[in-house]
């Protein structure tokens, strides 16, 4: 087993790489500790890299640079013949956008808020009038800090009187507001289904912006929210997900998103859910 960073490389990550002659891609790469043989690698547990940066050369070149590295050593990594990949880095890449995520959950049967992506101030403050309360989501959340210090973009209620001509700079996605009474994460780790409960004091909107207030049950899901899970990862080619549903007062399960690098590890000391074992027992099953 070999850990690396992609975005080492050619710092610390070297790569020769062949394809031909009847062969994919064979040869090796090697880090500070291993020498790998591609022909050897079986499974992949692919989760957020670095990106590639080549600090030293001025921003043509790095620009450069980075494209080569990415479409080279990128390339070779998401080609290895006969990898099972947790998941596939193009897979993640599709799964990430929202605006897909949700023409798939509609398609696969999960119940879905009323959602809008405009960058029309006028278009928003009529979608805010005929749905509100909503709220509002960043489509991405790339690096973003303030004062160098990095933080996060959580979920937030909008009123109209909020939506400025500063709605025209780019685009936003606004969501009709769920009347939950909890949230549920649902983890999806090969034919394996993992549901929790996520109950906060306060009833959060956004359970992220306070672990402290958390409470966490083990939960089946419906037979309908099962066979929709299965469908999503499916039409993603996903072999993991991180599902997150809200859960309103007559039991139903509304669609927010599906994570496909989401975090696990947190739940399993509350759960006790062998998530890790089951990721790792996909893996080997890669390698037999």
């Amino acid at each position: 087993m070999t850990r690396f960073d992609s975005g080492d490389f050619p710092a610390m990550l070297a790569v020769a790489a062949r394809v031909g002659g009847g062969r994919g891609w064979h040869g090796w790469l090697e880090t500070p500790s291993r020498v790998v043989d591609l022909t050897a690698v079986r499974a992949v547990y692919y989760r957020r890299p670095s990106g590639f940066c080549f600090p030293h050369l001025d921003p043509q070149d790095a620009r450069f640079a980075v494209a080569q590295a990415r479409y080279g050593l990128g390339g070779v990594l998401a080609s290895l013949p006969g990898c099972l990949y947790v998941n596939h880095p193009h897979r993640i890449a599709d799964a990430e956008f929202k605006p897909a995520q949700l023409a798939v959950a509609v398609e696969v049967g999960f119940t879905v808020p009323a959602t809008l992506i405009t960058s029309d101030p006028d278009a928003a403050r009529e979608f805010v009038k005929e749905h509100g309360p909503v709220v509002y989501k960043p489509l991405a959340v790339p690096a973003y800090e303030i004062d160098g210090i990095p933080c996060t973009i959580h979920v937030a209620e909008v009123a109209t009187d909020e939506l400025d001509e500063g709605v025209a700079g780019t685009a936003h996605l606004f969501q009709a507001r769920v009347d939950k009474t909890a949230d549920v994460r649902v983890t999806v780790v090969g034919e394996r289904v993992f549901c929790v409960r996520i109950d906060s004091a306060d009833g959060l909107l956004d359970w992220r912006t306070d672990y402290d207030q958390l409470t966490y049950t083990v939960v089946d899901p419906p037979d309908g929210i099962r066979r929709a899970l299965r469908a999503f990862v499916g039409r993603f080619g996903l072999v993991y997900g991180a599902f997150d549903f809200a859960l309103t007062g007559d039991g139903e399960w509304v669609f927010l998103e599906c994570n496909p690098s989401g975090q696990y590890a947190w739940l399993e000391p509350y759960t006790g859910l062998p998530l890790t074992a089951a990721i790792a027992d996909l893996l080997t099953r890669g390698m037999r």
